[in-house]
């Protein structure tokens, strides 16, 4: 009898995930909020917030990859952040250099590809040296597309698109005629990336940051309670699971 039973298990499971797959979403973009006030609670220093923060993103990037998500974009360090305390700052600028170098065989291993969106150039060369390396390390990896949003503000990149295309205007390169919603995107930092399905915030804010205002336009917004440092796979599989529930209809009916 269990000879029998095993392989119709196996089918139906099969069928399930293919169920489950269809309702994942492709690009979940989170905003990581919340590190500072969880170390202020704890009589921490925020920069230890920030340390227990980028372990968390360890955590979330297992959890995307084992629920088969295509790309996940963290907002790691925006245009505005530039104004906190230096000691701070710089403090956030090593972060990625101390992720990647803890983090970066796991990535490797499970087929992920580093990519960024934002002022690359403005990082400081410590930073960019890091990163760069991770992406060039993984630029063949065809698995998840982790994007960090580094030196990222979206009015900027906004702004920037606008002159880029100006200045292809002027030289004849395209038309104002054929000026459109899909060739506006590619003059941002996203080209070649779909919009987000899934925005997550965490902390209890609930606005934007200036982040990804052009591509959140029909994203589903999931707003947390959590603090980024105890964000987990569990919370983040709650966010998933919600979104299956949600019903996309982008202006129709």
């Amino acid at each position: 009898m269990m000879s029998m039973k095993i392989p119709f298990l196996k089918y139906e499971n099969a069928k399930q995930k293919r169920r489950d797959l269809v309702s994942v979403p492709s690009h979940v973009a989170i905003i990581m909020d919340g590190n500072g006030r969880w170390a202020k609670k704890r009589g921490l220093s925020r920069n230890d917030g920030h340390k227990e923060g980028m372990n968390v993103v360890k955590e979330v990037v297992r959890a995307a990859i084992d629920a088969n998500i295509k790309i996940l974009t963290l907002y790691a360090f925006s245009t505005e952040n530039w104004k906190r305390p230096k000691s701070e700052v710089d403090y956030l600028m090593k972060l990625p250099k101390i992720f990647l170098h803890t983090f970066l065989p796991e990535l490797i291993e499970n087929n992920v590809q580093i990519n960024t969106i934002g002022e690359f150039d403005s990082l400081p060369k410590p930073t960019k040296e890091a990163v760069q390396s991770a992406k060039e390390k993984t630029k063949d990896n065809d698995g998840l597309i982790l994007n960090f949003a580094l030196n990222y503000g979206s009015r900027f990149e906004i702004m920037r698109a606008i002159k880029q295309i100006m200045d292809d205007i002027n030289g004849a390169k395209i038309s104002l005629d054929t000026l459109d919603e899909q060739t506006f995107s590619k003059y941002l930092y996203t080209d070649g990336l779909t919009d987000p399905d899934l925005l997550i915030r965490t902390s209890g804010e609930q606005r934007l940051s200036n982040f990804l205002l052009w591509q959140l336009a029909y994203t589903e917004f999931w707003f947390t309670d959590v603090l980024w440092p105890d964000f987990d796979a569990h919370v983040f599989n709650q966010a998933l699971d919600d979104f299956k529930q949600r019903k996309r209809r982008y202006g129709g009916i």
